[in-house]
């Protein structure tokens, strides 16, 4: 098995979508729900982030993603590491507080 394309990491999907009208809101928080049921946890407002076992794990979220994507927008997905994911700096706040980055959860670290 070659280690490269087996490596864990992170599906990270950054999206903005309008939201000026109500049924834009509905689809946006549609969206949004989408994400959090299918196992990605919020980042941020519009950046969240789940957990996979390889890349190829990825591509089967990606193409789950592909066809619950909002028909206006953008979205976009990358996939990292862990050892990228980790390396992120978090800085909370003023004053400025650093946090380490979120852990594989545990059911994951088990492959």
């Amino acid at each position: 098995m070659d280690g490269k394309k087996f490596k864990m990491g992170w599906m990270i999907v950054a999206f903005d979508l309008p939201v000026l009208t109500k049924e834009q809101r509905k689809v946006a928080s549609k969206f949004r729900k989408y994400l959090l049921n299918d196992g990605y946890m919020m980042i941020q407002f519009s950046f969240y982030a789940r957990p996979t076992v390889t890349f190829s794990r990825m591509k089967t979220h990606l193409r789950r993603l592909k066809y619950n994507l909002p028909p206006e927008g953008s979205v976009r997905s990358i996939y990292v590491t862990q050892a990228q994911w980790e390396r992120a700096y978090i800085i909370h706040g003023s004053p400025n507080k650093e946090v380490d980055a979120e852990r594989m959860p545990k059911q994951l670290e088990f492959w």
